[in-house]
């Protein structure tokens, strides 16, 4: 993105509030600097209490924040939203970006508890953190939720099928949220191919350049790619879209790949 461009779109979170779930590093992260470097406060999320506080020294203490917990523990939800509102007075966009994949091969193999905790932590989760953002007056109306889904959600894909299948089910909840929550709160989702992140090292380590090759654009994604997908959704840019799944891959799915 060239110089004009960038300052055309400064200040859009200017007066808003965002938090974002599984934000220490990786895809949350970097969703949670575009905010900030567009005007607006956050407060981030995730399970180790280190990498929270280099994130908030990153993005500056007097713009961000940071409580540690599991995404799928209610006390740690609540506690969130109530410090949010405490220290920053509102909330305004909700980004649902935890995500985890404890399992890895046929489903035909899988063990089912760890299935379970993925429904767990990808999709209700996910629900209830929207729950608890619109009960705390999430934009006021005017609020904002985009949840990051996946391509393995569109299509089916080798070793990460459940993965793909509660990515799948949250993309239908970013519809079904929407429908309900209109007018008041739009609801959106980003589906992202493979990052370039610790999450996703199983899938390129080793042989990115051979996995980079398969997409139309050379290469895989960034992190910011996503956070600026993600600024996009949640700003008044996109304020006549709700209900979408937007498609960030590189061209993958063009190709047929996965």
């Amino acid at each position: 993105m060239g110089q004009e461009s960038t300052a055309s779109i400064t200040g859009r979170f200017e007066g808003r509030v965002a938090l974002v779930t599984g934000a220490s590093r990786g895809i949350g992260l970097a969703v949670a600097r575009r905010i900030v470097q567009e005007g607006g406060r956050v407060c981030v999320t995730g399970r180790k209490q280190e990498g929270l506080d280099a994130a908030v020294a990153e993005l500056g203490g007097d713009t961000a924040m940071a409580v540690a917990g599991s995404a799928d523990d209610p006390d740690h939800q609540d506690a969130t939203v109530a410090a949010v509102l405490e220290q920053f007075g509102s909330l305004d966009v909700l980004v649902n970006n935890t995500g985890i994949n404890p399992s890895y091969g046929p489903l035909a193999q899988a063990d089912l508890g760890a299935l379970r905790k993925i429904l767990e932590v990808n999709v209700l989760a996910a629900l209830a953190w929207t729950r608890k953002a619109v009960a705390a007056g999430l934009g006021a109306p005017g609020g904002a939720v985009v949840n990051i889904a996946s391509v393995a959600g569109l299509k089916p894909a080798a070793g990460i099928g459940f993965y793909g299948t509660s990515k799948a089910a949250l993309i239908h909840l970013t519809q079904q949220l929407a429908a309900e929550l209109a007018p008041e709160v739009r609801v959106n989702a980003v589906a992202p191919a493979v990052v370039r992140t610790r999450f996703a090292g199983a899938l390129f380590e080793g042989r990115e350049a051979e996995v980079a090759a398969t997409y139309p654009l050379g290469r895989l994604g960034a992190p910011d790619d996503i956070g600026a997908a993600v600024a996009f959704l949640a700003s008044d840019d996109a304020s006549w879209v709700t209900g979408q799944t937007l498609v960030v891959d590189g061209g993958l799915t063009l190709s047929g790949g996965i």
